[in-house]
């Protein structure tokens, strides 16, 4: 899988730019504020329809104009198709092969990408919700489906916090449309948690290994899920879903004094552990930052193993935040395989063949020269 050509129109500091790429190893540099992230971001949002960087997505129109357009032309299957979002204030459109996608669940899929930005580095130490994030991006790549739970889920999850709000400013307590959106909440709770459990035993097939290997066998990473009800990952949807009917019930008298809801997926998490030691809390900056590259390195491989082609990655200002050594198991693992988007200041003292090999693009002002 690759993308062959990218255009935009509107996007960002870019007023209009069409581009061809290299099916293997692109390097994008610039100094900052020029728009080399903009032109990962665009990727990005070929693939999610979302920026990674932004939920404001007025953001990404440029200034006095009053749509953004992004086109790819994508290779997979050994298929050329073209993907198109359209982003005005009336809201987002998303085309595949021409044909406007009415829900996201039947869009994203259509281009795998693998972001790693320094941020991500922050997956292992930073806040759950950052790990729930993780989560739900790359598990709705692999099951569209996801999607459409995860969207019912939280429209679920924003009616029935607004009753909580209500029964809990109120003396007179009918808990009828309670119940009604508990039930509905604790369906596709369960569906999401089930699929989240299938893809924790991918993610940890693949990522045990590469930590091992980076480590040079010195270490071995455990990743756990963190539920906020008691179940064994084993349970199939009847069974979660009655653990979370009987936990709504046991729970409803606090969860009307708070005013909202306190169990469910929104509010789990995913523990990482090194040599049995929970690496968030006891963990050094080189470990967290090797088991969050283990992870990234681990969704290339599982999304191949369940796609069946390797996704696009994209590394944005991320190799000059590597040391040498794990800089070079990165570029080992993906070189001739994987096409990947380099964006950097400077390839100075990133010294590895896959990027002598590379097609170099500088940006500056909005503009691109290959």
């Amino acid at each position: 899988m690759h993308i062959e050509k990218l255009q935009l129109k509107n996007y960002r500091n870019y007023h209009k730019l069409d581009i061809s790429f290299d099916d293997k190893i692109n390097v994008i540099i610039g100094e900052n504020a020029q728009g080399k992230t903009n032109l990962m971001e665009a990727i990005y949002l070929l693939a999610f329809t979302k920026s990674h960087r932004t939920p404001r997505e007025k953001e990404l129109i440029k200034w006095d104009e009053e749509y953004a357009k992004i086109e790819g032309r994508i290779t997979k299957r050994k298929q050329s198709f073209p993907l198109e979002i359209v982003i005005s204030s009336k809201g987002k459109k998303a085309k595949l092969n021409r044909l406007e996608q009415k829900r996201l669940s039947d869009y994203i899929g259509a281009l795998n990408v693998v972001m790693f930005a320094p941020e991500d580095l922050t997956l292992v130490k930073g806040a759950p919700q950052i790990r729930r994030r993780f989560i739900d991006m790359e598990l709705g790549q692999i099951q569209p489906r996801y999607i459409y739970h995860l969207g019912q889920y939280q429209k679920i999850l924003k009616q029935r916090n607004s009753v909580l709000k209500q029964l809990q400013r109120r003396s007179d307590q009918d808990t009828t449309m309670l119940q009604v959106l508990t039930e509905q909440l604790a369906e596709h709770a369960a569906t999401l948690l089930e699929r989240r459990f299938v893809f924790l035993d991918l993610l940890r097939k693949w990522a045990s290994p590469i930590h091992y290997g980076i480590s040079r066998q010195l270490e071995s990473l455990e990743i756990k899920y963190s539920p906020t009800i008691e179940v064994s990952e084993e349970a199939n949807k009847e069974k979660i879903e009655d653990i979370y009917c009987e936990k709504f019930k046991s729970i409803q008298e606090k969860e009307i004094e708070r005013g909202t809801t306190l169990i469910g997926p929104h509010r789990d998490d995913l523990l990482f552990y090194v040599n049995h030691r929970d690496v968030q809390t006891y963990g050094s900056q080189g470990q967290q930052r090797t088991a969050a590259l283990s992870v990234k390195l681990a969704e290339i491989e599982l999304i191949y193993s369940e796609v069946g082609e390797y996704p696009i990655l994209l590394l944005d200002d991320v190799l000059s935040e590597l040391d040498d050594f794990r800089q070079s198991h990165l570029l080992n693992t993906i070189h001739g395989k994987v096409q990947t988007f380099v964006s950097t200041t400077s390839v100075d003292g990133i010294n590895h063949e896959t990027l002598e090999k590379a097609e170099i693009f500088r940006v500056q002002e909005g503009k691109v020269e290959a």
